[in-house]
């Protein structure tokens, strides 16, 4: 048995594999390590600007040749092969797939002329336009089929094409690295050049899909046409600011109009995909537009005799003949002078030259398609090679008759070949969509000149792998880029160029879209007061926790400041600690006073024990107002809010207390009064008890039902925190003030009421001015109260606390320590009882 592969493309294209059946011998027309070649004429103008079908028909020969010195694949059985090609013309293609199948000859559809040979496999095309045409006739015969080339994404489909295997991947993985590469660079508004072709609009609709996913946009979308030229100068004016151009589809010779009017490009940096970078006419076009192009390419891949291959197959050129085929192999050169890159003229018929430039052909045949049409054909022979050993210990002798009935099986074989550049991995060569994955360079085209020739340098400035981690699938050094410098010259330099519809909205901003279709347009808005924006072109800003505020540029949040009265910040801490002190010390020696001379008619005549429990409440009063400084606790809060209601409450009480006594008194110096009987000492204590007994239940009851605690407004000030005491329950609070009003009330009553009677040491006109006071200080401090916030807050209900203290003390205290102390002569029983009788 023999197995006969045939090629056919321009660049070649298709290996037509057969199983040639003569009985059990060779058939005698089957040379074994020979070809056939078959070329057709595509147009020799054409050709002349692609060098890659000398390649690949070098490295397919090159493939058949390592095939059959393996003695581990298909071992005495040689490989032939047949050359075809397709002229990357779907027509053509379709013709040779009907010719493999019918046999040499007249072309009959479903009707083989071979005899006894028998169609196994194919390899090709390399380009969709012709690979799917193919891959739809031979799917009806179940024919496995393996493409070098082809990255349409609809031959991943399983259901329509179960037998079509690809080297390559779809244009769904270089289309998504190339919007990566956008992103990366921050890349938003750029320009599309796509073939006008079927394969240029399909790349274009999942481009611009993904472009859509990633916030970028396209501002203009220019299709090559030969008619659309100043259509497409225009759109290219209307956009001064795009600076990044995308090549989409397949090569185009409309691209020429970009090297006819070189000046709208100066300043405009090319990315090209796999597809237009193995096309080398654009090295004879204008080179300094594409200086600096990024290019996303797909990665070496050496293959086994490549370095022999090289030397063995490159002559130095002599003369470029147009109808002879084989003359084409000697513009490969193996001259060691020219291993870069060398120019070599070609004479027309009309004696005009034109120089061209060749790649170099090892950095060449190892990147890029070559290595797939390699590593193609030994997929095949492994796949052959495994179905035919499993013929083999099936069928035993009978060997030709399995081979006939596993024929069209053949493609499970192929999808279950090891890796061949690793064989080594566990892994398959092709995956579940009959794709063999691979990651991809990014290139930097940097141009340069070389003995008065041109060469070109392909600079890895990274790589893109399509099965990494989110996020991570696209490096790229930043540092090794060299970028167009904006001159219709050689020049370079190493600012990114910046290609944005809007510039960026820095951190501490957000982006508002304006009335456009494009998303890329957009103005920059300060974010609002209390959030930020901590990255480039954020589309929303972020509100800050509850404790925290925006710095001054609003991208980040800083800890919001805490306020309360603090001792060590604040002035006004100080000063109420102060007088604090000073009201303590000043209510502490007039208790003094009064326990020196309490053997004294003034201090004896109105109650004493009243007047020493008068004292001690108000010296608490001022006390209290420590609680109310510093950081507040659950606990200060709880002191602090019941603490001056009950002091206060005790303090009024007794002087209630006073003015009853008084009143009982002089009603009770009439012959015969009632009031005699009130006359106890049991009385004013017994007013004391009641009323400042009623205040504590109160509080009681308020600490049980929802005590004061400590609370955090986050809201009422920008930046700040304020903690304060929450009062738990308004209700209880007012009701706790409302109490102690009352008793002022009552007191301020009952004591102007009195304040005439003829006593000489009478305290009703005191206590009627510091009810007065009292009154007068809390009805102004509950506006105040509830129209601040924060310390202002705290700050007012000390200053009343301190302001009611101070009243009860001068208006009830003063008069009497002036008399004690600069008026000893009234402060005698005679004096005293010389006023009665007057």
């Amino acid at each position: 048995m023999s197995l006969e592969f045939t090629l056919k493309d321009s660049p070649p294209t298709f290996i037509e594999l057969r199983s040639v059946e003569s009985g059990a011998r060779l058939p005698d027309c089957s040379i074994a390590g020979h070809g056939h070649t078959s070329v057709q004429q595509c147009g020799m103008g054409l050709f002349r600007q692609y060098y890659l079908p000398i390649a690949l028909y070098l490295i397919f020969l090159l493939a058949i040749e390592n095939a059959n010195k393996n003695p581990d694949i298909l071992p005495n059985i040689t490989l032939g092969y047949h050359v075809y090609d397709s002229c990357a013309d779907g027509r053509l293609a379709v013709n040779d797939v009907l010719y493999f199948l019918s046999g040499p000859g007249k072309v009959i559809p479903n009707y083989s002329c071979m005899g006894h040979d028998r169609l196994v496999g194919i390899i090709g095309d390399r380009y969709s336009s012709t690979t799917i045409p193919a891959a739809q006739i031979l799917g009806f015969y179940g024919y496995p089929q393996i493409s070098y080339g082809s990255i349409d994404n609809s031959l991943s489909d399983g259901r329509l094409y179960p037998h079509v295997f690809r080297t390559v991947q779809n244009h769904h993985i270089h289309n998504m690295a190339i919007t990566k590469l956008l992103q990366h660079f921050g890349w938003t508004w750029v320009g599309i050049l796509v073939s006008d072709d079927e394969t240029g609009e399909n790349e274009l609709q999942i481009l611009t899909k993904y472009m859509r996913d990633h916030g970028i946009c396209a501002a203009f979308i220019i299709k090559l046409k030969a008619n659309d030229i100043f259509e497409n100068i225009l759109q290219i004016l209307k956009h001064p600011e795009v600076k990044i151009l995308i090549m989409c589809g397949i090569y185009s010779l409309q691209i020429s109009f970009v090297s006819d009017f070189s000046l709208l490009f100066i300043d405009k940096t090319f990315i090209f995909p796999p597809s237009w970078i193995s096309n080398y006419v654009l090295m004879k076009d204008d080179v300094p537009l594409y200086n600096g192009s990024l290019v996303v390419e797909i990665s070496s891949q050496p293959f086994p005799g490549v370095e022999d291959f090289v030397k063995n197959h490159r002559k130095l050129p002599v003369r470029f003949q147009d109808n002879n085929f084989w003359r084409h192999l000697d513009l490969l050169t193996a001259d060691a002078d020219k291993d870069s890159y060398i120019a070599f003229n070609l004479t027309y018929d009309d004696n005009n030259s034109l120089e061209y430039i060749m790649p170099n052909m090892m950095n060449y045949v190892s990147s890029g398609v070559p290595p797939r049409l390699y590593y193609a054909v030994e997929v095949l022979a492994k796949a052959l090679h495994e179905m035919l050993l499993f013929i083999k210990d099936k069928f035993q002798e009978n060997s030709t008759t399995g081979f006939l009935q596993y024929t069209r099986k053949l493609q499970r074989y192929i999808q279950m070949t090891k890796n061949p550049p690793d064989p080594m991995t566990p892994t398959y060569y092709f995956n579940e969509h009959g794709e063999a994955a691979h990651p991809y360079k990014i290139i930097n085209w940097i141009f340069t000149y070389n003995n008065s020739h041109r060469v070109i340098q392909k600079i890895d400035v990274g790589h893109y792998t399509p099965w990494a981690v989110s996020g991570q699938e696209l490096y790229m050094n930043n540092q090794s880029v060299t970028w167009k410098s904006g001159e219709l010259s050689l020049s370079s330099f190493f600012q990114i160029p910046v290609s944005r519809c809007s510039d960026q909205c820095l951190p501490g901003s957000w982006k508002k879209a304006r009335e456009t279709i494009h998303t890329c347009c957009y103005d920059c808005i300060p974010c609002p007061e209390g959030e930020i924006s901590n990255i480039t072109d954020n589309e929303n800003c972020m509100k800050c926790q509850s404790d925290e505020w925006p710095n001054e540029k609003k991208d980040r949040c800083l800890p919001k400041i805490m306020e309360f009265i603090s001792y060590q910040n604040d002035t006004i801490a100080s000063v109420f600690s102060g007088v604090s002190v000073f009201g303590c010390l000043v209510t502490g020696f007039i208790f003094g006073i009064f326990i020196s001379y309490r053997d004294t008619p003034i201090v004896r005549a109105n109650n004493q024990n009243l007047s020493y429990l008068l004292l001690v409440s108000i010296f608490l009063s001022f006390l209290s107002v420590f609680l109310f400084l510093g950081r507040p606790t659950d606990v200060t809060c709880r002191l602090r809010e019941t603490s001056f209601g009950i002091f206060f409450s005790v303090a009024i009480s007794s002087l209630l207390a006073k003015t009853v006594m008084v009143c009982v008194a002089f009603k009770s110096t009439k012959p015969g009064s009632s009031w005699r009987k009130w006359l106890s000492v049991k009385l004013p204590y017994t007013i004391v008890s009641l009323c400042s007994s009623l205040q504590v239940v109160l509080c009681v009851i308020w600490l049980s039902i929802s005590s004061p605690y400590q609370d955090r407004d986050t809201e009422s000030y920008p930046g700040k925190i304020i903690i304060q005491c929450n009062e738990g329950s308004d209700i209880w609070f007012y009701s706790m003030l409302g109490y102690l009003g009352l008793l002022a009330a009552v007191s301020f009553v009952l004591a102007f009421m009195v304040r005439t009677l003829p006593d000489s040491f009478n305290e009703a006109k005191y206590i009627t001015f510091s009810m007065l006071v009292f009154i007068s200080v809390w009805i102004s401090m509950i506006p105040a109260y509830l129209s601040t916030r924060g310390k202002n807050m705290v700050a007012v209900e000390i200053f009343a606390v301190m302001a009611s203290s101070a009243g009860l003390l001068g208006c009830v205290f003063f008069p009497k320590c002036f008399i004690i102390l600069f008026q000893s002569e009234m402060n005698r029983k005679t004096e005293l009882l010389g006023k009665r009788k007057d």
